[in-house]
């Protein structure tokens, strides 16, 4: 007779109910975890100031925009200057982009198997002056100038006839893809749609299509009412950690209030999403000893159709391990920790 083994901590599938994938909690080793993490294991690359590209910002390409305090940024009339000190952030084409302005898309097929288009959009870099703060150690005043450019760029690029996407995001340590030290985050346009946000945006359709509510709506209504994976709460967003996280520690910041376009977020909502993302990003910094992550944006498409069934949020991922084999072999992904343990550590930070 086989001797029943005894589990002492039970794993658990769980499924993400808009994406549809499921993920693994494996419970049991927060411990490790968090003793792992802050022990600050994470990659760090060291540049001074003195040299560093984007504290010598004459370096770089001519800057579209900037900000001074809030107030819009006097750029030089040529460019490169000799100095230019007078921003706290600003925006710059990527000096080697991955995607380029072009005058139209052009598609080619080898084979009648393997198509090709052109890369045609923007790739652009929104850099706060600080050379050694994250947005974690910023101001709420500082971390909303990143946002204030991220709207207005957004409704900039959205009226060209080849940007169909814009994806925001901000890479945080070597882990987490980031090649320069120096805090910015980056804007990209795509002719595409990628296949994450289309999926999302079917799944959000069917659910409301048979149950006439947003499913995003649905999950904050309840995360607000049973306050388990709840990190923090302002007036206009709820912090939390997802039922079905993909990593450790994984966030989603969510509007309360309806609405699939993050571009037309009002100036009092961008000032409540200021703080609530900083409060989060300075959870992870302080209980988790700085580790690194990627944060970005999730909203409707500027493609001309409708998307009022959609919810924009933010997601902020910590590298807290790296993909194995199950994960890479299987795309399903394994979290150490379970997200209402995750959030009652973060709430306490």
């Amino acid at each position: 007779m086989i001797k029943k083994p005894q589990i002492k901590f039970p794993s658990e599938l769980r499924l993400d109910v808009v994406s549809k994938d499921w993920v693994v909690v494996a419970k049991g080793r927060e411990k490790l975890l968090l003793d792992f993490l802050r022990k600050g294991k994470r990659k760090i690359i060291k540049l001074s100031s003195k040299i560093c590209p984007f504290c010598q910002i004459q370096t770089q390409e001519k800057p579209i925009f900037g900000l001074n305090n809030s107030e819009e940024a006097a750029l030089p009339d040529i460019w490169p200057p000799k100095r230019f000190a007078d921003w706290t952030t600003i925006l710059i084409p990527n000096k080697y982009p991955a995607f380029s302005p072009e005058a139209k898309i052009r598609e080619t097929v080898e084979g009648e198997l393997y198509q090709r288009l052109n890369a045609v959009g923007f790739h652009e870099l929104v850099i706060s002056r600080e050379h050694d703060k994250s947005p974690a150690l910023l101001s709420v005043e500082r971390v909303k100038e990143m946002i204030d450019i991220y709207q207005k760029r957004y409704l900039e690029l959205a009226k060209n006839s080849f940007v169909n996407h814009i994806s925001i995001f901000y890479n945080h340590g070597v882990e987490a893809g980031a090649s320069q030290p120096h805090p910015h985050s980056q804007l990209i346009t795509t002719p595409l749609i990628d296949i994450d946000l289309r999926q999302a945006l079917s799944n959000a359709e069917k659910y409301f299509k048979t149950r006439k509510k947003c499913v995003y709506c649905q999950m904050s209504a309840w995360e607000k009412k049973i306050k388990k994976r709840l990190v923090f709460e302002n007036q206009g967003f709820l912090v939390t950690c997802p039922f079905a996280s993909k990593a450790a520690f994984e966030m989603i910041i969510t509007p309360k209030k309806h609405s699939a376009y993050f571009e037309r977020i009002a100036d009092q909502e961008k000032w409540q999403l200021a703080e609530a993302l900083k409060t989060a990003l300075y959870k992870l910094y302080k209980g988790l000893g700085d580790p690194a992550y990627n944060f970005y944006l999730h909203t409707a498409p500027c493609d001309g159709k409708t998307y009022d069934y959609y919810h924009w949020h933010w997601t902020i991922l910590p590298k807290t391990k790296p993909w194995a084999g199950f994960e890479i072999g299987t795309r399903i992904e394994i979290s150490a920790i379970e997200p209402e343990k995750a959030a009652e550590y973060l709430r306490k930070q």
